[in-house]
């Protein structure tokens, strides 16, 4: 099966690494034009620029804070002001301040939430206003837009130490099925993506032995596992998937530490 984004434009919000800056290269390859946002470095962002457009594709970094509503009203404006429409958001922005719940400050709290929450609220709300303007583009897509929410497995299963983090994937769980029930009668499709192990800098510090010990299917991800789904559910190749979530995880939603124990 061979996936065309041609004429459609993405964003990728937190894509100067890891999995958004995986999802941006997937997109671009397929033929979209991609809206790389970064937050404070903007570097990594327009180096992935640079690369995509030496490869041929249309690319612009934006640096923008996602919880902040007027960066996100500015990052959409600057999309359309480049490239004039707007198909496909990936909503991917997150980050961890980890601590007991009994040590953890309100700040590392709020920010959390505000990043990896609210964030993904203000960027689908600014998606949903375009798609809602600019309707179907026949011959493009057979939606009217396109968001993709990047959740976790941790949308399903607790870790201690990590309340603020877990509650807002719960909570992009949610946000996600509720936008979906309320838009999808509008011919715009919205979905989630919850990684399991993936091989970033999130993950550095962590020994690839005490991770296999998670994962049924017995290796880590990497981050092309991710991007080539994001690709896929922008496309019309899942025009009939609409709220769900896939869990790429290698089996770590399966619970692999009660085997046995039935």
């Amino acid at each position: 099966m061979q996936i065309s984004l041609k004429q459609q434009v993405a964003l990728v919000t937190g894509a100067s690494s890891g999995i958004g800056a995986g999802a941006a290269k997937a997109l671009a390859a397929a033929g979209a034009a991609v809206v790389i946002n970064y937050h404070s470095q903007p570097e990594p962002a327009e180096r992935l620029a640079r690369q995509i457009k030496a490869q041929g594709g249309r690319a612009l970094a934006i640096g923008a804070d996602v919880a902040q509503e007027q960066d996100v009203e500015r990052l959409f404006a600057q999309s359309l002001d480049a490239f004039g429409t707007l198909d496909i958001l990936v909503a991917n922005s997150g980050l961890q301040k980890d601590a007991p719940a009994v040590d953890m400050s309100l700040a590392d709290w709020n920010q959390v939430i505000g990043v990896n929450l609210t964030g993904q609220f203000l960027c689908a709300r600014a998606a949903l206003r375009i798609f809602n303007r600019q309707g179907i583009r026949e011959g493009v897509s057979r939606a009217a837009g396109k968001i993709i929410h990047m959740s976790s497995v941790h949308q399903r299963i607790p870790w201690a130490g990590h309340v603020n983090y877990a509650a807002s994937k719960g909570g992009i769980d949610q946000l996600m099925q509720t936008l979906a029930q309320e838009v999808s009668h509008q011919r715009i499709r919205i979905n989630g993506i919850a990684p399991g192990a993936i091989r970033t800098q999130i993950n550095r510090d962590v020994s690839e032995a005490d991770l296999l010990k998670l994962i049924p299917y017995g290796r880590v991800g990497d981050v092309e596992d991710i991007a080539n789904a994001v690709v896929f559910l922008a496309s019309d190749a899942s025009d009939y998937i609409v709220g769900t979530t896939l869990f790429i995880d290698g089996g770590m939603s399966l619970y692999p530490e009660f085997r046995g124990n039935g």
